[in-house]
């Protein structure tokens, strides 16, 4: 069992823990995925099956998944996710030589690739035990993001988890915390969506906060 710390929806602060090398040093551009990672890979538990949603192509949380899940599939809208020269140029171009060939080392049977909607996914009902979604909603409409969540929820187990990421203030929490009881999800505890004076923030894009959620089921007494 998780502890009650790790299963907090809340803003993700600056002492929260980081890790600047995730398979490959981080650009700094990046601003957020050290803490995002860091809190993703302390879900990850050996005997899972579990989901990179829209993972990205130079992204390397999925290569994470590969390693030390029993089953890590992976999926992305940009076509480029189905080659591994595509994913590897990416990461060339995206961050370094030196990322691409630490990810070459990653390459792993254990990851099932494939391009897909997070609107549409191509996985059975109850299937996941953990899905992990990093940054990603933000990029969607409300009605996108509300059939995407309903996919998860579909395709989650009855005891799964859904981790999921944020940028604030693109997304504003009411909205999106309406559509996770639409969507027929739940915060595994209440969230706090109030701004701690540590609250992890950068300049970048107008000035952004990042805001994590620990999703389950919703529970039916």
């Amino acid at each position: 069992m998780k502890s009650a710390s790790l299963l907090e929806s809340r803003f993700i602060n600056a002492s929260d823990p980081s890790l600047h090398e995730f398979v490959f040093q981080l650009p700094d551009t990046w601003w957020s995925r050290p803490y995002e990672y860091a809190w993703c890979a302390s879900f990850i538990d050996s005997n899972d099956i579990a989901l990179d949603a829209a993972c990205g192509i130079p992204h390397p949380f999925k290569f994470v998944l590969a390693e030390q899940c029993k089953q890590a599939y992976a999926c992305d809208l940009d076509p480029r996710v189905n080659a591994a020269s595509d994913i590897l140029e990416s990461v060339r171009s995206d961050v370094s030589e030196e990322a691409a060939a630490k990810v070459s080392l990653f390459q792993s049977s254990q990851l099932q690739l494939c391009q897909a909607s997070l609107t549409e996914l191509p996985y059975a009902d109850h299937f996941f035990d953990k899905i992990f979604c990093i940054s990603v909603v933000e990029h969607l409409n409300s009605t996108d993001m509300l059939l995407a969540l309903k996919e998860f929820n579909r395709t989650l187990k009855d005891d799964g988890l859904l981790l999921l990421t944020l940028d604030y203030p693109t997304i504003q929490l009411e909205m999106f915390h309406q559509v996770v009881l639409e969507a027929g999800l739940s915060f595994y505890s209440a969230p706090s969506f109030e701004l701690s004076s540590d609250a992890l923030h950068t300049d970048l894009w107008g000035g952004l906060y990042c805001f994590r959620a620990v999703l389950r089921k919703k529970i039916h007494k």
